[in-house]
């Protein structure tokens, strides 16, 4: 069956909200990337709206919910009379009232029509609407390029074109500079061959300007460290490159501090005791709500504390902001790193802060600790192997040595393992073990 597109319908974003919201509202929550899961949705609006094509509508929406929390979120409608077998997976509903009364909406990024002309635009810069398209120019993107929808995603959806090129999309949309954007960017203009080069992006400027997506090659054959860890019957496949991981990571660091320079406004991000107060706070307030980490609390303080009483740490810098094994792919024998996006529930202002180089090199190891979770019983000693030789071979490139700066490393490690509590506690509850058990950990460690 062909898609019919209805050709006659208005523009008008209050009349397609009278269509749509309550196909959103139900909708919107159940999706991965949605922030305010268990928040009653108060208000839908919509800040734009534009016709890629007659039947095919790209929204940002902005959802608002109890407690003064609201959220923008990109979504790509699809609008037909009629749909193929295929696309009946990626039903909305059928609106009841308004301009869309009667026709079948759906998630158009299921749709190989609506996600080709994405690529299309992408190809041929330009303007649609508010939107608009860009791409550097130096490298060739063929037509026709066959897209796929990639699955597990979280905060944002990708999209594979011809295994050649991956299009990720912003589905929460901050306005200003995306890191994802920036980053990679600046990291290519400086030579950084870690970090895949930008190709295409595109942007709103209504209200203001916030990107929407970005365009990079498609690693194809590459495997990120996640899998790495978990496929190999004994996980040496990543204990044995984990040295090269920390060179990559310390590569990418230096990187970015030549790319992002210490006169950059905002470079300054406060002293070593303003760090450990945010740091309590933080604390403070998960343990309002996760009660198991309560007991933990002053000893957990006592490592911020440690962190703050040494002055002599590496200077702070741009860096990625949300280190793991997730983030990394070996390319052959090669590490690259991908995903400058920072932690997408903060501001986009707090992530593109400098920050201390010490919290990546923390994340990475608390994904260490994670894959020796999600291997089984009897993994700790190869969790530490593959600690032991990261940090190996991120001093081996950087300029200063995490295991000559232990109570900084400690401290952030601790702050991440507090950001996990809460994460498992709301979203994972079987996996509140992990971080409660690195807790406990940490927490034992500050008496030496």
């Amino acid at each position: 069956m062909l898609i019919t597109a209805p050709h006659d319908v208005s523009l008008s974003p209050p009349q397609h909200l009278a269509s749509v919201a309550g196909l959103l509202e139900g909708w919107l929550p159940e999706q991965r990337w949605f922030a305010g899961k268990g928040l009653p949705l108060t208000d839908l609006s919509v800040v734009s709206l534009t016709e890629l094509y007659p039947g095919c509508l790209h929204l940002l929406v902005r959802a608002s919910h109890a407690g003064a929390h609201s959220g923008c979120y990109q979504v790509l409608l699809g609008v037909s009379e009629g749909l193929p077998a295929r696309l009946r997976p990626a039903v909305i509903g059928r609106p009841a009232v308004g301009p869309l009364r009667g026709l079948t909406v759906y998630d158009a990024l299921h749709d190989p029509r609506a996600t080709g002309t994405l690529l299309e635009r992408l190809r041929a810069p330009g303007a649609a609407g508010p939107l608009r398209f860009e791409r550097d120019g130096r490298t060739d993107v063929p037509a026709g390029l066959r897209p796929r929808l990639l699955d597990g995603e979280q905060s944002n959806t990708s999209l594979v074109y011809g295994d050649a090129f991956i299009l990720k999309l912003f589905r929460r949309v901050q306005y200003g500079v995306h890191p994802d954007l920036e980053v990679p960017s600046a990291l290519s203009r400086d030579g950084c061959a870690r970090v895949p080069a930008p190709v295409a992006w595109f942007w709103t400027t209504e209200p203001r300007r916030a990107t929407l997506g970005v365009l990079q090659p498609f690693l194809r054959g590459a495997t990120d460290g996640w899998s790495l860890a978990l496929d190999s019957p004994t996980g040496e496949d990543l204990a044995e490159t984990a040295f090269e991981l920390g060179r990559a990571t310390a590569e990418v660091h230096l990187a970015l501090a030549r790319a992002f320079p210490p006169d950059e406004p905002g470079r300054d991000a406060g002293s070593a005791d303003g760090l450990a107060a945010a740091m309590s706070a933080r604390l403070d307030a998960t343990a309002r709500q996760v009660p198991e980490l309560a007991r933990h609390v002053p000893r957990l303080r006592a490592v911020y504390q440690a962190a703050a009483g040494h002055r002599s740490h590496p200077a702070d810098q741009r860096i990625h902001g949300d280190l793991h094994l997730g983030q990394v792919l070996l390319d052959g024998r090669r590490w690259r790193i991908i995903d400058f996006e920072g932690e997408p529930s903060r501001p986009l202002a707090e992530r593109r802060r400098v920050q201390s180089p010490a919290r990546d090199v923390a994340g990475m190891l608390r994904s260490f600790d994670y894959a020796a979770h999600a291997r089984g019983p009897g993994h700790t000693e190869w969790a530490r192997r593959c600690r032991d030789a990261y940090l190996a071979g991120y001093a081996r490139e950087a300029p200063w040595d995490p295991r000559e700066h232990t109570a900084l490393v400690r401290a952030h490690e601790t702050d991440r393992a507090v950001y996990e509590v809460l994460y498992e506690a709301r979203h994972r509850p079987d996996w509140l073990p992990v971080p409660m058990a690195a807790i406990a950990r940490l927490a034992e460690e500050s008496r030496s």
